[in-house]
């Protein structure tokens, strides 16, 4: 009986759980519906279908703005019960899909006004070698958050594009030098995409902002164009057929990224092909996770495709009312109270001059996703997928965040940057490789006349190719342990090679000074290779035991490099394997070993 009774009130549970519950998905806002009729009708009978609509429900069906006629998406007025007649009526067999034209909204964030802070313009006097003269820059501790420098010294973001998908851009003073590419206005339906609330602005600066230039605050990927697209009004609100059109407006337009430092609740058809549109142009999106504190992301966030980001306060824990929990891919700083994002932007209050001002939310986090993500691409990482790999595999982890407050943890640009130029080396990078070894010193080239310069040019193109080389197969840090392997593996323990006392047995000498292919017959003093120890044999079994502990695991790593050169040699010089002769059959015996030793180290490092 009491069975019986615990599974009575798991089914009313249940059933107050599933008819009481009300997700994201069906939770929006909506004065509008949109119609999007389908492409293969005629348009005599889309027509049709427009009247008949507008004299039964006494509405008038008007095209978003000047991009939906190609898509044959109208807008009518009405709430959930039109909703409801409408998609019981004879249209159902004209349209693709009946459904709310959610508002999405800026999420709310609260300001700070800077403008009479006197160090606006008075440039600071230390500054680390790679740290911009901006003024305000020391006050940005959500660059330094982000390890900022370390990225710029890879690139700044030249050749993208930034699609800001907001309440317009103006060019407010330190916006004057970004770079822009022509945007739209969908609001207004016009060309020029100017800022009336100040969000847009704001999370523009935070992307690209021109720096360096001695005056406020900086950017991350300053030298990344931008694109302006309005789909916000003054208020902070917008329809999701203007976004969706705004997304698919910036694919067709060349962006790379696209910035949306807005959200809502309620899922939308439209806007969920707008975005798999974009993503198959190859363009990576982020969007902001909201501010709510709700153990779920807000749309377009939750969308597939879409970065969703949370929020990081000046401590770097999770600020507190960043939503969190599903939706969140990533988390990045946002502000809070203890300290905010600071960017020009304008006041609309004031005639919309300009003003330094601080917001948080998690509209201020998505932006420095974004301005990473222009970085990543800079770096030639172009598809979304792998950009996506690239933020959240270069991420500073957090243990314990069982209710996904980070995603996949903490943005980190220098992290991200140097993961996305693995197996690069840009011309900046040999050019600084150049000055730092003296190549660029006249004298190196003189100095020995014509006979020495083809050597040194070979010495300087092989110094490239080598690091080349290292970078692409093997990006780790050298240290003892590595560097010990290296000369285990290729050497042995050479100062002791030859040496010789009267009366002494030799062959613990001899022993101490082979490397480890001759161990095998170093007790008999041949000069043939054992073929058990001139293989992949003691790598492996080095790299087996070895590759779970944190500082030898890099041993076993050089040895099995060490070995690897030290076959290919012997394979070169002097092939005398034990039972094989000397021949062709030793040679290969040995090349197939080093072959083997090298792709075993280079399998470790993946690993790793």
């Amino acid at each position: 009986m009491r069975k019986l009774i615990i599974f009575g009130l798991f089914i009313i549970g249940l059933g107050v759980a599933l008819f009481g519950f009300q997700g994201l998905a069906a939770n929006g806002e909506f004065d509008t519906i949109l119609l999007n009729f389908r492409e293969d009708i005629s348009q005599e009978v889309l027509q049709q279908n427009l009247q008949a609509l507008a004299q039964e429900y006494h509405v008038t069906p008007q095209l978003d703005n000047k991009f939906s006629a190609k898509e044959n998406v109208y807008i009518i007025k009405g709430d959930k019960l039109r909703l409801q007649q409408l998609r019981k009526s004879q249209l159902s067999k004209v349209v693709e899909f009946i459904e709310p034209n959610y508002v999405y909204k800026i999420p709310q964030s609260e300001k700070v006004d800077l403008t009479g802070d006197s160090s606006l313009q008075q440039p600071l006097t230390q500054k680390a070698a790679i740290a911009p003269n901006d003024p305000m820059y020391s006050k940005q501790w959500n660059l330094h958050n982000i390890n900022v420098e370390g990225a710029w010294s890879q690139n700044k973001g030249n050749g993208v594009t930034v699609a800001v998908i907001d309440t317009g851009v103006t060019r407010v003073r330190d916006l004057e030098e970004t770079k822009f590419v022509p945007g739209y206005d969908f609001v207004n339906d016009r060309a020029e995409a100017d800022d009336d609330n100040g969000h847009g602005t704001h999370v523009a600066g935070t992307i690209a902002q021109a720096t360096n230039n001695g005056y406020g605050v900086a950017g991350i990927a300053y030298e990344a164009k931008l694109m302006p697209l309005k789909v916000l009004s003054a208020y902070g609100g917008g329809t999701v057929a203007d976004i969706a059109e705004a997304i698919k407006f910036a694919a067709d337009n060349g962006a790379d990224v696209i910035n949306m430092s807005l959200g809502g609740g309620g899922e939308s058809q439209l806007m969920k092909d707008a975005i798999n549109y974009a993503y198959n142009k190859g363009v990576a999106i982020i969007a902001a996770a909201g501010n709510e504190n709700e153990n779920s992301a807000a749309y377009p966030a939750r969308y597939p495709h879409v970065i969703g980001v949370s929020a990081l306060g000046p401590d770097g824990e999770k600020a507190p009312y960043s939503n969190y929990g599903a939706g969140v891919d990533i988390s990045a700083p946002g502000g809070s109270d203890a300290g905010k994002i600071l960017q020009e932007t304008i006041d609309p209050d004031n005639d919309g001059g300009s003003v330094f001002r601080g917001y948080q939310g998690t509209s201020m986090a998505a932006p420095h996703v974004a301005g990473v993500a222009a970085l990543i691409e800079a770096a030639g990482v172009k598809e979304p997928d792998r950009v996506a790999e690239v933020l959240q595999q270069s991420v500073r982890t957090i243990e314990e965040d069982s209710l996904n407050y980070y995603g996949a943890g903490q943005l980190n640009a220098e992290a991200a940057v140097k993961l996305a130029t693995h197996g690069q080396i840009s011309f900046q990078d040999f050019f600084r490789w150049l000055r730092e070894n003296g190549y660029l010193n006249p004298r190196f080239w003189i100095d020995g006349g014509a006979v020495a310069l083809l050597p040194k040019v070979l010495m300087v193109l092989g110094s490239y190719l080598l690091a080349w080389f290292l970078r692409v197969y093997f990006p780790f840090n050298w240290g003892w342990s590595l560097s010990f392997g290296l000369i285990a593996g290729s050497s042995g323990l050479f100062p002791f090679k030859g040496f010789y006392i009267f009366d002494l047995p030799q062959w613990p000498f001899r022993l101490l000074g082979s490397s480890i292919p001759e161990l095998g017959n170093s007790l008999q003093g041949t000069n043939a290779l054992n073929p058990l120890f001139a293989s992949v044999l003691i790598p492996l079994i080095l790299i087996a035991l070895l590759l779970g502990h944190r500082d030898w695991k890099w041993f076993a790593i050089g040895t099995s490099i060490g070995v690897a050169a030290c076959l290919a040699v012997s394979a070169a010089l002097d092939p005398a394997v034990w039972g094989m002769g000397s021949g062709i059959v030793a040679r290969l015996f040995l090349s197939f070993n080093a072959l083997l030793c090298f792709g075993l180290a280079r399998l470790a490092v993946k690993t790793t």
